[in-house]
């Protein structure tokens, strides 16, 4: 299932939800796996064709685990469209998860 966040990020940010009762990535079957690649991929083109300003770049993701984030017990990917000088410095994105180890470059 395809669905807008209740708490979007950015403006056009979207859910990938499994449709089968499943907690964690690893509980998928390869055949759900390769759909979910799918529907990610048709999610950022409708995203950029639908979204009023056209995104620059995706953070794609998922919290994979109680320790990895994850507070809803069904698995979800997140969709979630960025824009030049929507942060100051978005370099490292999804390595801020832990702010003290997001900076990888000199």
């Amino acid at each position: 299932m395809v669905v807008y966040d209740k708490y979007p990020v950015s403006p056009g940010h979207i859910l990938i939800i499994a449709k089968r009762p499943v907690t964690r990535f690893s509980e998928l079957t390869k055949q759900e796996k390769f759909d979910l690649i799918e529907l990610i991929d048709w999610t950022v083109q409708y995203l950029e064709k639908t979204l009023e300003s056209k995104p620059d770049g995706f953070n794609i993701g998922i919290n994979d685990g109680e320790a990895a984030g994850q507070t809803i017990e069904q698995l979800h990917f997140h969709v979630i469209p960025r824009y030049h000088n929507d942060v100051p410095d978005p370099r490292g994105g999804i390595r801020y998860v832990i702010p003290e180890k997001g900076k990888c470059w000199d």
